[in-house]
C-alpha cells in the first residue's frame, strides 16, 4: 500500500463520507474477506476509484493521472517495455521538452524511474495512477490475436503436432485481457472462426485453418473433463485456467452443428471486475433510493430487464454492501456466476429437484436475514418470495420485464394479490447496459437538434441540451485500445421506482403499468431514456447507444 492504513483512515474521515465506526467495520470486512481496504471502500460505494486516487495523490504531493481518459501515442508507451510495465505497474503516457511522464502505482519507486531515465536520457516526472486504471490501460501493448497466432504457427515445423495447447491458452488469455464475457469457436465450410463478445457485441478475432478446429475442441474437452469421443450430443462443463492476474473459471458449452462442433466459453473473471453501483453508472438520486430500500430488514428489491442487461451484477453489488458478519445471506442461483466470501450460495440443480422454489423453501428454514433468488420464473417462486418478504426477510431477485412499472402487474399476473405486492416491494431497478465512448479516441461533434427530435421528445432534449439549435455530442473515432469500435466498457442506464404511498394505492387499485409509470415520474423517477440522455450530454456514451437499448423508434 502506498500509504498506511492509518493515513488512509484519516483521509477518508476528513471527507466526511463515513464515520469512524463505519470505517472500522469496513476494515474488519476487508480482513474477513481477504480484500484490500481500497477495494472494499470502492465496492461499498464509499468513494470511486478515481476520487480515492485524487485523495492519495494530493496527500503524497504527486500529480494524479487517469490513463483511461488520456490519449497515449504508441511511440510514448513503448518507452517502457511491456514486461516491465506489467511487473512494475508503470506506463509512460507523455513526452515533451521537460522529459517523460510516467504513471505509476508507486511513484516513490525511484529504481524504475532511474532505469527509464538512463534508457531515454530524459528527465522523469512521476504521476500517481490507481492500480485498476493501470491494469485497464495495459491492453495498449497487445498485438492483434491473428498476428500472434500466425507468429506461433510459423514455428509449427519444430513440433510433431501443431501447438494446440498454446493456441487455446492464447485465445483465453486474449479474451481475458480484452474483457470479453464469452468466447465463441465455430466452424464453417472453409475455416474455424473465433469470436469474442466484448461489451455485449461479438467481434471476429481469429481465423484458423479448418483442420485445427477439432484439435482445439478436443483440447477444451480435456481441460473441462468432458468426453472426447462424443461428437453428436451437447456437453456442458467447466474449467479453470491459471493466468498471471488470477485463476480464471470458465463455463463450457459444446454443441454439435452441421459442420462439426461449436464451443462457447463463458469467462467468470473477478479481478477488478466486481463493480459498485457508482461504477455501474447509477446517479446519486437513484442510489439514495436503493440504499434506503436495502437498509430495511424486510421487503423486496427487484432488478428487471432483458437477458444481458446487468441485473445480476447490480444485485451482487447490493449483496456486497449488505455483506457483514452480523447477517446470514443465502442465495439460490442458476448458475452461480461469482463466488462471494461470507455468502452461502446454492446452485439450482434440476436433476436433484433443487429448483428456485424448493431451494427457497429450504433457505427460509436456515434463519436468513437476506435472500437472493436468482430469478422469479413462476407463480410458486413468486409466492414464496413474497411471503418471505412479509415475514421479516429482505428478498432480492430479478425479473424479465421491460421497465420498472411493468414489474408490478407482472407479479399480479403470477397470482400474487395486489395488496401483497404493494406491501412487500420496496424498490424496482430497471436497467440496460450501454457501451461507453473510448476515452483514448473520443472526439466531439456538432449536430442539429432536429436530428434528435425525430426520436426523442423535445422537452427531454431541452432539459439536457438547452434550447440551442446546434448541440455538442461525443463519439469515439476508433483506435487500438477499443479494437476500432469507438467504445470501451459498459455502463448502466437506470430507472429506479420507489414504491411510495401513491404507487401502493395504484397497485391495490390494479391500475395498469402506464398509469403507475406516470405517477412515479411525477414523483421524480428518472426514466432509462432520461438517464441515457444525461450520459450523452456528459460525453459518456453516444445517441446511437441510448436509442439502441431503450428501444426508441427512429
Amino acid at each position: 500500500m502506498l500509504i498506511s492504513q492509518e493515513e488512509l483512515k484519516q483521509l477518508i474521515l476528513r471527507t466526511g463520507l463515513i464515520d469512524e465506526a463505519r470505517f472500522n467495520d469496513l476494515t474488519q470486512l476487508a480482513k474477513d474477506t481477504g480484500s484490500t481496504l481500497e477495494d472494499i471502500l470502492i465496492e461499498r460505494d464509499v468513494i470511486s476509484d478515481e476520487n480515492l486516487g485524487i485523495l492519495i495523490a494530493d496527500y503524497i504531493k504527486i500529480p494524479f493521472i487517469v490513463l483511461t481518459k488520456t490519449s497515449i501515442p504508441e511511440d510514448v508507451y513503448h518507452i517502457v517495455p511491456e514486461k516491465l510495465a506489467r511487473k512494475q505497474k508503470v506506463i509512460a503516457f507523455g513526452r515533451d521538452t521537460n522529459g517523460v511522464k510516467l504513471a505509476m502505482v508507486d511513484p516513490r519507486n525511484t529504481t524504475v524511474q532511474e532505469m527509464i531515465a538512463r534508457k531515454t536520457g530524459s528527465r522523469i516526472t512521476p504521476y500517481y495512477a490507481t492500480e485498476r486504471d493501470i491494469y485497464n490501460t495495459l491492453k495498449i501493448y497487445r498485438k492483434d490475436l491473428q498476428k500472434s497466432f500466425e507468429e506461433l504457427m510459423k514455428d509449427v515445423g519444430k513440433y510433431a503436432e501443431p501447438p494446440v495447447a498454446k493456441i487455446v491458452d492464447m485465445i483465453i488469455d486474449y479474451a481475458y485481457q480484452d474483457r470479453a464475457s464469452d468466447i465463441h469457436i465455430e466452424i464453417n465450410e472453409s475455416e474455424s472462426l473465433t469470436r469474442f463478445r466484448i461489451d455485449g457485441m461479438l467481434h471476429d478475432m481469429l481465423r484458423m485453418p479448418k483442420h485445427l478446429h477439432d484439435q482445439v475442441i478436443t483440447r477444451i474437452k480435456v481441460l473441462s473433463r468432458l468426453r472426447t469421443d462424443e461428437h453428436l450430443s451437447p456437453q456442458d462443463g467447466k474449467m479453470r485456467m491459471r493466468l498471471e492476474e488470477e485463476d480464471l473459471d470458465l463455463r463450457v458449452s459444446i454443441l454439435p452443428i452441421v459442420e462439426g462442433e461449436k464451443v462457447v466459453l463463458r469467462l467468470l473473471a473477478s479481478h477488478f471486475r466486481q463493480f459498485s453501483l457508482v461504477d455501474l453508472g447509477m446517479n446519486e438520486k437513484d442510489l439514495t433510493k436503493v440504499q434506503k430500500a436495502i437498509s430495511k430488514s424486510f421487503g423486496m428489491v427487484l432488478s428487471t430487464g432483458p437477458t444481458g442487461s446487468g441485473k445480476t451484477t447490480s444485485i451482487y453489488s447490493l449483496i456486497k454492501i449488505l455483506n457483514t458478519r452480523e447477517k446470514n445471506i443465502t442465495t439460490i442461483e442458476d448458475p452461480v456466476e461469482y463466488r462471494i466470501k461470507g455468502i452461502n450460495q446454492i446452485q439450482v440443480n434440476a436433476k436433484t429437484n433443487l429448483t428456485f422454489a424448493s431451494g427457497l423453501r429450504s433457505i427460509l428454514r436456515q434463519d436468513p436475514n437476506v435472500v437472493f433468488v436468482g430469478e422469479i420464473r413462476d407463480n410458486e417462486t413468486a409466492s414464496i418470495a413474497v411471503n418471505a418478504a412479509l415475514t421479516g426477510h429482505l428478498v432480492l431477485s430479478t425479473l424479465h420485464t421491460n421497465d420498472a412499472a411493468t414489474t408490478l402487474p407482472r407479479l399480479t399476473d403470477m397470482q400474487i394479490e395486489p395488496f401483497l405486492v404493494a406491501s412487500t416491494v420496496n424498490v424496482i431497478i430497471a436497467q440496460r447496459l450501454i457501451r461507453k465512448i473510448c476515452e483514448m479516441c473520443k472526439t466531439s461533434l456538432q449536430i442539429n437538434k432536429s436530428e434528435l427530435t425525430r426520436s426523442i421528445h423535445d422537452s427531454l432534449i431541452v432539459r439536457h441540451f438547452g434550447n440551442a439549435e446546434v448541440i455538442t455530442v461525443y463519439q469515439g473515432q476508433g483506435c487500438k485500445v477499443c479494437n476500432r469500435t469507438g467504445y470501451v466498457g459498459r455502463v448502466g442506464v437506470f430507472e429506479v421506482l420507489e414504491v411510495s404511498n401513491t404507487v401502493r394505492k395504484l397497485i391495490t387499485e390494479k391500475r395498469d403499468a402506464d398509469v403507475i409509470a406516470q405517477a412515479a415520474v411525477a414523483e421524480g423517477m428518472t426514466t432509462m431514456l432520461d438517464d441515457g440522455l444525461d450520459k450523452i450530454a456528459k460525453g459518456v456514451t453516444t445517441i446511437a447507444e441510448v436509442l439502441r437499448v431503450t428501444k426508441v423508434e427512429s
